[in-house]
């Protein structure tokens, strides 16, 4: 039964974990599109008046671009996070469950021949 336990809580560490990384990755390329293809100065015509500071270069983007590219990376940064301690949670547990069970080396120290 524990070990159904611990199967689930590294399918759900695993199942948060690549979500998070990949919603990372795909914001960090919607930034480098960002750097390419906006004004680097504010364009008020087109609503471009909201500043993202980019490798050290400004780019004026929309507020609601602006809302959009941090949704998605707050929450990717969350859910891989939150991944990660579970995935902290896990290693914990099968390494105390580990250390209980006798080891393949245990069982051959105590063979008396």
């Amino acid at each position: 039964m524990k070990s159904m336990r611990l199967a689930k809580l590294k399918l759900l560490a695993l199942s948060l974990i690549l979500p998070g990384l990949a919603g990372l990755i795909i914001s960090a390329m919607i930034s480098v599109n960002y750097l390419d293809t906006l004004p680097r100065w504010p364009v008020p015509e087109q609503l471009r008046t909201e500043p993202r500071n980019i490798h050290g270069i400004v780019v004026y983007q929309t507020k609601q671009e602006d809302r959009k590219l941090n949704l998605m990376e707050y929450s990717s940064v969350g859910v891989f996070v939150l991944g990660l301690g579970l995935g902290l949670v896990y290693l914990e547990k099968w390494g105390s469950r580990q250390v209980r069970e006798p080891g393949e080396d245990d069982e051959l120290a105590e063979y008396p021949g």
